[in-house]
């Protein structure tokens, strides 16, 4: 039989209460290319006749293991006996009281194939306290933060200087995924931590050494209950000495791989620092604060974050505040009209006010000539509108401006098209017949929709488009030289909201329009100028 691509490592210790369940979760993988490591660490309770009963009736992928004499040895040792026993090109660690989600390994091991410099991936955790089936329970519930940018590849030491900083949480075990090689490279687990930071001190190796992937997704439950080992230290008050060991271990570990001096160096002497002699007061009634916070429930957790970080603050989920919009249906589908100036027209007035040098000689709008009439004076000489139709009000020039040949040629100063290009099919040829109609030296002032309701009804279902940034640089390069093409974008994650709902910009405050976020397009808002002839070509 082939080896299997990833061995499940599952130490127990009188777990007889969950480990059943801890056990099913892995049996019942998608992902089909595992084997199941079950690791006796000197069980006394029924928990060692579960876990025989699971090889003895599996025995091609199910595996009981102990230490000789049936000895407790901790942790550590556990996962490092499985990890000797392991045959998978992957390693991955369950806790007899944590379940999977079905899609945890078909998740995970695409991403470390495709990833071939990151030694382990993790992933966001479920603090599950709702296993109780209660209801008040249920509510507790919650995702542990990233702390990283997801789905990102952190070079070493990054996340080990930020979890010592507690700027990102400590991955869960359940949630990670370890190329064997990488675990092997480092030692695997240090057996000098038996319960507490056995975890931690592993991660560190790998962490200073590895890549390691931060994945999205939440794939696994870490149960919170009374008998957890870390649960347990906290009742003892043993958690702050276990957490100095760990850490004096850890700089005894640097300075055996020369990392005096280093950024992982300076973040593990500040978390040293409430365990030195005449250290700061603050730093240690920061600490204790922050243990305090952890230990009250989720709803009361979240009440205090907020008000501490205000805006900076990022509400768990679940526990988003939708207030007025929380609803399937926008405030309203007009963008705005009918509450004032919509956020669009905010950013597209501002734009041709900029521009408003541009707006002279013989001007051409399409549609009507409000712009040109509001921004132009007293610039402008002439001024035609081009419609499709002859009945629009205002109408001089009757033709399709996806038609080129249909325009006139060389006749404009200034060409204003303002949310016009998302309902041509062919804007490619419309961009072309902007610029046919420009004399040389001749300026189009375009505006594009990004991120928009489309209004399919009152648009005849003829809304085709909405563009980035890059889409419009690359249209207009397609007719006008490149070095006269400028793109400008508009909008933030509120605004975008706001235009989305039908709000309009007197709903928002000044600054918070005028915030800037290249990843919320409102508005693509595009300056081309013809070339000059016959110096310029194009």
């Amino acid at each position: 039989m082939a080896d299997p691509d990833v061995s499940v490592i599952v130490p127990f210790f009188n777990a007889e209460r969950f480990l059943s369940e801890s056990i099913a979760s892995v049996l019942s993988q998608t992902f089909p290319g595992w084997e199941l490591l079950l690791v006796d660490d000197g069980s006394t309770d029924g928990g060692t006749a579960i876990a025989r009963t699971h090889a003895a009736g599996e025995p091609a992928r199910v595996r009981y293991l102990e230490h000789p004499g049936h000895a407790r040895r901790g942790a550590s040792a556990a996962r490092n006996l499985g990890i000797q026993h392991a045959r998978g090109r992957y390693l991955a660690f369950l806790d007899a009281d944590d379940v999977w989600l079905p899609g945890k390994l078909a998740a995970q091991v695409p991403i470390l194939e495709s990833h071939a410099d990151a030694a382990m991936v993790y992933n966001r955790t479920q603090f599950w306290y709702g296993w109780t089936g209660d209801a008040e329970d249920r509510r507790r519930d919650r995702l542990e933060p990233l702390g990283v940018p997801p789905d990102t590849v952190l070079a070493p030491p990054t996340l080990l200087s930020r979890i010592l900083r507690e700027e990102s949480p400590v991955p869960c075990t359940c949630s990670v995924l370890v190329r064997r090689q990488a675990a092997e490279a480092v030692g695997g687990f240090e057996e000098e931590f038996v319960d507490l930071f056995d975890d931690q001190a592993f991660y560190a190796k790998l962490l200073f050494h590895r890549p390691v992937y931060a994945a999205a997704g939440c794939w696994d439950r870490y149960r919170q209950h009374p008998g957890q080992s870390c649960a347990a230290a906290a009742r003892a008050g043993t958690a702050h000495r276990a957490r100095r060991r760990f850490l004096e271990w850890l700089e005894r570990y640097l300075l055996d791989h020369e990392a005096r001096g280093t950024e992982v160096w300076q973040a593990l002497q500040e978390a040293l620092a409430p365990y030195r002699v005449g250290h700061d007061p603050r730093a240690a009634l920061k600490r204790t604060v922050r243990s305090a916070v952890r230990a009250l429930p989720a709803p009361a957790q979240d009440w205090l974050r907020r008000r501490w970080r205000g805006r900076r603050y990022t509400p768990p989920v679940g526990r988003v505040r939708f207030g007025d919009l929380r609803h399937t249906t926008p405030v309203t589908r007009n963008w705005g009209y009918d509450r004032g100036v919509p956020v669009d027209r905010y950013y597209i007035d501002r734009f041709l006010i900029r521009h408003a040098d541009d707006i002279r000689g013989g001007v051409l709008e399409v549609g009507d000539d409000r712009y040109t009439l509001k921004f132009g004076f007293p610039n402008v000489i002439s001024t035609d509108v081009l419609n499709l139709s002859a009945g629009d009000p205002g109408t001089t020039i009757v033709a399709d401006l996806s038609r080129p040949e249909q325009l006139p040629a060389d006749r404009f100063d200034c060409v204003i098209v303002t949310q016009t290009l998302q309902l041509i099919d062919d804007v490619r040829a419309a961009v072309r017949g902007l610029h046919r109609m420009l004399r040389p030296g001749g300026v189009v002032l375009a505006t594009l929709p990004g991120i928009s309701q489309a209004h399919h009804a009152d648009w005849g279902g003829s809304w085709r488009w909405s563009f980035t940034a890059l889409s419009a640089r690359e249209l207009f390069e397609s007719a006008f030289m490149p070095g006269h093409v400028t793109v400008e974008t508009h909008g933030n994650v509120l605004a975008a909201t706001a235009f989305l709902q039908g709000l309009a910009a007197e709903d928002l405050r000044r600054e918070e329009l005028d915030a800037h976020d290249p990843d919320y397009q409102v508005s693509v808002l595009v300056r081309a100028r013809r070339a000059q002839a016959p110096s310029e070509p194009g």
